[in-house]
Order: structure tokens, then C-alpha cells, then sequence
């Protein structure tokens, strides 16, 4: 059973919503009355409780096939994912990628509808690079676009193992060169592009960034890196101080990398680890954003670090009690959904200078 899998089954019923509406000290006597406190932090009650549900529902994470992981992950999103953001419409359409056409999807908020060159973000989603699309990150995606006030195109570059690395990284790239290329079909400001995601979806924002500076084409104006794995090279502090019971676990990430970097490929690849790139001057502004309970919390904040050191403006923020996969996880109560309208606040900022 995937990552998704669990949390996922963890989710189903009416009970799950019920407990993710009960106040934060109702939660806490229902996981167990004492709260979780790991690195001198606090964990939210509303997680330790989701917590606890996924815990009577847990399974071997690398059991399931990658095409059962996408199915399941797909079939029970809206689960976790809370009430979505209307949007003025959304628009399935295509872009380039490296190898062919990407499917690709553009949220408008009401109060973009009427702007013909508005800030957007190329959002690239989670999943480990086997996991993930439209359905898993709709929400995130609806979230970003109106609390942030942009317009997003969410692009569904090619997964492992079918398509091992290097071919997420240069779809990524390749979309994000045509997105700018066809900024007026898109209502689009091309000065005002930036490139975000989430774990996953995090690192090929980074590498986007680091490729589009290498290769002289259009650069990215701003990254918004959620949690974003950076070094697939070694683990972290907070690997081994959070390795398994927090949702995302050290057994899920190494089914992740063996699906997505074949026996040959260099883990310490700038294109798989970009805090292993030898330079990071001349990127674009960023902000990186962490999850206080998460394995991969620590390599997000050495990147973040690098970045300032190579003098580019950076912000940082760590959300203490949270855990990996926090957007995906809006439905679970309060935190979630009020650490991703926080980032959206910083996007919203950010873009409208």
C-alpha cells in the first residue's frame, strides 16, 4: 500500500470528518490525551489525531504497484482535501514537453477572470515522480490561485517508472519554456511567471530554476518550494528522527527513488540534488516553506540556507506542527489549510510588486 493508500484509507467514513471538526482539545484526549512533542516541537492535535486514524489502517508502503498507488490516490483525494476554492474556470489543455505534449490545467480566480496579464504559477505536484496529477492537487492548486491571486497551470509531467529521471526535470522545463512562450493565450504576464510545487514537485521547481539559468532561455521570477526534496544523496537528522509514524516515511521515500533513478543514475546529480549544485547564484527569489515532522524537513532547510548564501533573497518558514503532505490535507482542520493560505499570502506578495 502507497503513502496515498494509507492516508487515504484513513480518511473514508463519516467519522473521519466528524473527528477533523472537533475542537483541538477534543482531538487530543481522542489520540491519546498527551501531546506529541519530538525535536522541541509540538505536533497539531487535529495531525495526531489523523495520525492515530491512519495508524489502525496501516499497511507495507512499498506493497502496492505504481498503478495502484495512482488509482487509489486519485479515487479518494477529495477526502483529505477539504472544501475546494471556486474558481471564475478552469481550462484542460496541452503544453510541450521534452519528449511530446503534457496535459496541463489553468485555474482562474474571480479576480483574475477579467485580467489579460496576470502573475501565474507553473505548479508542478507532488507524488514522489510515481504519484500524483489534476485529481491529487486540485485542491492545493484552487487554494494557491485564489488566496494567492494568480493565475496556475498545473502541469502533469511524465511519472517513473515508466519515465525514469532524467524525464520529469526536462518536461518540467520544456512546459515551463512554452507556458512563457504563450503567456497571452494564458492571460498571462511573462515578467511574472514563477514555478512552485511540493515534495516532488518542489525539486523539479528548484532544478527548473537551476536548468533555466544554465540554458539562457526564460527564467522563472520567483520559486515557491513546499517541502521540497533536495539531497536523494544521503538522509538528514530529521530523516531518522521522523522515519516512520509521521505519515511520509523513510521505507516510502526509498520506494519512491528506486522507481524513480535507475541503477546508473548519480543520486548526487544537481538534477536529482540540487543542494548538491555547485552553484546557486542567479536564481530567482524563493521561499521555502517546511513541515516541523517531516523526514525531509532538515535537506529543505539546507537548501533554503544555500540559497541565501549565494545571495538570493530567500525566505524561510517552518510550520512546527505539521506534517509532509499538509496541503494535500486542507479536510484535517484548521493548520493545514491556514499554513497554505499563508504561502499563498507570500506568492500573492511576491508576484504583485
Amino acid at each position: 500500500m502507497s503513502l496515498a493508500d494509507q492516508a487515504m484509507a484513513a480518511a473514508q467514513g463519516p467519522a473521519f470528518r466528524t473527528a477533523m471538526r472537533l475542537s483541538p482539545r477534543s482531538q487530543l484526549r481522542l489520540s491519546g490525551g498527551e501531546p506529541v512533542m519530538v525535536d522541541g516541537q509540538v505536533l497539531e492535535p487535529e495531525i495526531q489525531l489523523f495520525l492515530k486514524m491512519l495508524a489502525l489502517n496501516a499497511a507495507d508502503p512499498t506493497a502496492a504497484t505504481p498503478e495502484a498507488a495512482r488509482a487509489f490516490a486519485d479515487g479518494t483525494a477529495a477526502m483529505v482535501a477539504g472544501p475546494p476554492d471556486e474558481m471564475a474556470w478552469t481550462r484542460d489543455f496541452e503544453v510541450a514537453g521534452a519528449e511530446g505534449p503534457l496535459r496541463a490545467r489553468l485555474y482562474v480566480p474571480r479576480e483574475r477572470a477579467e485580467d489579460e496579464a496576470s502573475p501565474l504559477l507553473v505548479f508542478f505536484h507532488g507524488g514522489g515522480f510515481v504519484i500524483g496529477g489534476f485529481v491529487t492537487h486540485d485542491a492545493p492548486c484552487r487554494t494557491l490561485a485564489a488566496h494567492g491571486g494568480v493565475r496556475v497551470v498545473s502541469v502533469e509531467y511524465r511519472l517513473a517508472p515508466e519515465h525514469p529521471f532524467p524525464a520529469a526535470p526536462q518536461d518540467c522545463l520544456a512546459a515551463f519554456n512554452d507556458i512563457v512562450a504563450r503567456a497571452g493565450e494564458l492571460g498571462a504576464d511573462p515578467e511574472r511567471i514563477a514555478v512552485g510545487g511540493d515534495s516532488a514537485g518542489g525539486a523539479l521547481s528548484a532544478v527548473t530554476c537551476i536548468q533555466a539559468r544554465d540554458g539562457g532561455g526564460p527564467q522563472p521570477c520567483f520559486q515557491l518550494l513546499i517541502y521540497p526534496v533536495t539531497d536523494m544523496s544521503e538522509k538528514s537528522r530529521s530523516y531518522h528522527l521522523f522515519k516512520e509514524g509521521f505519515f511520509l516515511t523513510e521505507a516510502q521515500m526509498d520506494w519512491y527513488g528506486a522507481h524513480y533513478m535507475t541503477p546508473e543514475a548519480d543520486h548526487a546529480d544537481p538534477l536529482i540534488s540540487p543542494l548538491l549544485s555547485p552553484s546557486l547564484e542567479g536564481l530567482p527569489p524563493a521561499h521555502v516553506v517546511t513541515a516541523g515532522f517531516d523526514p525531509l524537513r532538515d535537506e529543505g532547510e539546507s537548501y533554503a540556507a544555500r540559497l541565501e548564501e549565494a545571495g538570493v533573497p530567500t525566505t524561510l518558514r517552518r510550520h512546527p506542527g505539521l506534517i509532509h503532505g499538509f496541503i494535500n490535507m486542507m479536510g484535517t482542520g484548521r493548520a493545514a489549510r491556514a499554513a497554505t493560505v499563508e504561502m499563498a499570502g507570500v506568492l500573492r506578495q511576491a508576484l504583485q510588486a
